[in-house]
């Protein structure tokens, strides 16, 4: 198990579900990430792809591996990730939302989609550490997910990794139509590099108030959902806490990769691989 007292939160980009199985950049820096962060007593995973009305968590012993995508290369739906549940832990996060007046649900029957199982399969291959799902809700806005977070604050001093999965940009009407490698246009790449200075500079309520603020939002976000496991995993952490980018690549001309790691030192570095 982890040594530290509290754990980091982590955000990660998670692009096409090709990720898992296509070398570059990000696939390479995600196998890296595992071997510095070491060995948490549970993972919970707050995916862009599990967005409800309702705050819900997956509490099964068994969760499977969801293929939510179609149209991909045979070599990804014959990918598993068997990592184990633990409906102990499920009902603990239960605790903390319905403590704090949030009405919660426990899901025993819904596995890991793309956006918890693509990532998780490069950082932790082994699939040997529980993981939960917590729903977003992106009909409820930017500052219901930074209290969210808050709530969840506690789990890292319980050895819980707390990881966001969604994307920096997700424009996927320009990705569709581009090619792997061709260079991230300009529109994203601003709003990339705006992201990175609001969180270096701990601007929330500019985060926050991203669609308002931030240049070419509606471009890079037309919804709000791949934006939002970004704030969540902010706000799990105290103002003033750590924070930085810790990796930033592109893909199909208007996909940023790039990662986030909060409340932990400012020299992390991911181990070689």
């Amino acid at each position: 198990m982890i040594a530290v007292t509290q754990l980091p939160t982590l955000f990660v980009s998670h692009g096409a579900p090709t990720l898992a199985i296509d070398d570059g950049p990000a696939h390479r820096f995600l196998r890296a990430c595992g071997g510095s962060l070491g060995k948490p007593k549970a993972i919970l995973v707050l995916s862009a792809h599990f967005d409800t009305p309702m705050a819900t968590i997956t509490a099964g012993t068994s969760p499977e591996t969801i293929y939510d995508f179609r149209g991909f290369p045979d070599k990804l739906y014959e990918i598993s990730y068997p990592a184990p549940g633990d409906p102990n832990l499920a009902g603990r996060i239960s605790e903390l939302l319905t403590s704090a007046g949030l009405p919660v649900q426990l899901d025993r029957q819904r596995g890991l989609d793309h956006g918890a199982w693509v990532p998780l399969s490069l950082i932790y291959p082994d699939a040997n550490i529980p993981v939960m799902q917590l729903s977003i809700d992106s009909r409820t806005g930017t500052a219901y997910h930074f209290h969210l977070g808050e709530l969840l604050r506690p789990l890292r001093d319980e050895g819980v990794l707390i990881v966001g999965s969604g994307g920096v940009t997700h424009n996927l009407s320009h990705a569709l139509h581009a090619p792997q490698n061709e260079p991230i246009v300009e529109w994203a790449n601003t709003f990339r590099e705006w992201v990175a200075e609001a969180v270096d500079d701990d601007r929330r309520d500019d985060l926050a108030n991203f669609r308002d603020v931030a240049p070419y939002a509606a471009r890079n976000h037309p919804s709000d959902e791949h934006f939002l496991p970004l704030l969540c995993v902010m706000g799990a952490t105290e103002p003033g806490e750590s924070r930085r980018r810790i990796h930033a690549s592109d893909t199909y001309g208007a996909l940023a990769m790039d990662a986030y790691m909060f409340g932990t030192r400012q020299d992390w570095r991911p181990a070689p691989r």
